[in-house]
């Protein structure tokens, strides 16, 4: 799927304001220990929706930090549009996903490092069926 340069501009605009956003919106409502990134931002051929991926540590708080943020969503969406109203014609909608890359690949080094070490011990491999 080839993103056209509009749609580039876009993304990277909203990933920027967004993550701006976010961070204003927890230290708005007095959660601490929470830290936020916007990781990427897909917008889709028509500009009329923008997918949201946001990664949250810590991890275990991510799906439903992701659940509230599409919930106020729509507030979301408003005090962004105040931000690019001078280069958006029309806002895109927003839907936030969770990005839980980094835990895998936290999952990934634990495992390197730790006894579950493929590597090291094979038989934690499934093992190939013959075709």
């Amino acid at each position: 799927m080839n993103e056209t340069n509009r749609q580039k501009k876009i993304a990277s605009l909203l990933q920027e304001d967004l993550a701006q956003e976010l961070q204003n919106l927890l230290r708005e409502s007095g959660q601490t220990g929470i830290i936020i990134s916007v990781s990427k931002v897909h917008v889709t051929v028509d500009l009329s929706l923008a997918k949201v991926y946001v990664s949250i540590f810590p991890a275990d708080k991510g799906k439903s930090f992701t659940k509230e943020l599409n919930l106020v969503k729509s507030q979301i969406k408003h005090r962004i549009s105040q931000l690019t109203r001078h280069q958006l014609r029309k806002m895109p909608d927003l839907v936030f996903y969770l990005d839980d890359s980094i835990e895998y690949i936290e999952q990934i080094n634990k495992a390197l490092k730790g006894t579950d070490n493929p590597i090291t011990n094979p038989e934690l491999l499934n093992k190939r069926k013959k075709s």
